[in-house]
């Protein structure tokens, strides 16, 4: 059946997603040596960790449900397997938080992932902000961007004196604190973003990574706020988002100042 055939796909994929590329091909030679209403046996003390082994008896389980051979059964393992070590190294996503930690969940701070990116890049670096300052480490990371040729580009709220929402001039600020940075703003707005504010918060490099964050570039976003993001490497995302900032400036949406 159908439903039976799914369940057997979703076991692999849990599997391939949890073991190693080595473990799967451990747990696919095996299998061509036994049968569905041995698997288990045969299987579960391949993988190691007691989770692994739960994954290898729903296997073994959704196996018994099918027609599946022992030698397809190892093909489709080893072909997931590869698909999923393919995508992996295509792109690769991680959390990204600030503020209580849980034992339970690793994850990067937000400061680390927007220096990874900065760091990161060769030619270019675009970073948007609702607001910006109190955030030396991160301006000096900017600085030694462009020491090493890094085009830095930067799109800021304005402030309330030049028709934006918040109640100082950062783009003032940054401008004296990373003089090489190209600064955009969002100033003429039509119907239906008349009211609306630069509130994407956001870093992109070489169209290679990007950090996509809750977090302003701000001393509290950086060390005491509950913040979260994610920061992507390789893919479409950071190629996409690249273009669309682009974008944005080559159809005058945004200025530069």
């Amino acid at each position: 059946m159908v439903s039976d055939m799914n369940e057997l796909l979703d076991a692999i994929a849990a599997l391939v997603s949890l073991v190693s590329p080595e473990k799967v091909q451990a747990v696919a030679v095996a299998a061509r040596r036994t049968e569905a209403s041995k698997a288990v046996t045969a299987l579960s003390c391949i993988v190691g960790t007691p989770v692994a082994g739960a994954v290898v008896e729903q296997l073994a389980a959704a196996w018994k449900k099918t027609r599946v051979g022992p030698d397809e059964l190892a093909s489709m393992l080893l072909a997931a397997s590869h698909v999923y070590t393919k995508a992996a190294s295509v792109q690769s996503t991680e959390l990204v938080w600030t503020g209580p930690t849980t034992p339970f969940v690793s994850a990067r701070r937000t400061e680390q992932a927007l220096l990874q990116v900065i760091n990161s890049a060769e030619k270019n670096l675009f970073i948007t902000s609702f607001v910006a300052y109190d955030v030396s480490t991160i301006v000096k990371a900017l600085n030694a961007a462009n020491d090493r040729g890094v085009i830095i580009s930067m799109l800021l709220e304005l402030s309330q004196a030049n028709g934006g929402s918040i109640t100082f001039d950062a783009i003032a600020k940054m401008r004296i604190l990373v003089p090489s940075a190209n600064m955009y703003v969002w100033r003429d707005k039509t119907d239906p973003f008349s009211d609306g504010r630069v509130h994407a918060k956001v870093a992109v490099a070489d169209a290679q990574s990007c950090f996509i964050t809750s977090a302003n570039l701000t001393g509290h976003a950086m060390e005491k706020n509950m913040e979260a993001g994610v920061i992507i490497e390789g893919g479409s995302i950071p190629v996409t988002l690249k273009n669309h900032l682009e974008a944005l400036i080559s159809t005058r949406i945004v200025v530069q100042v």
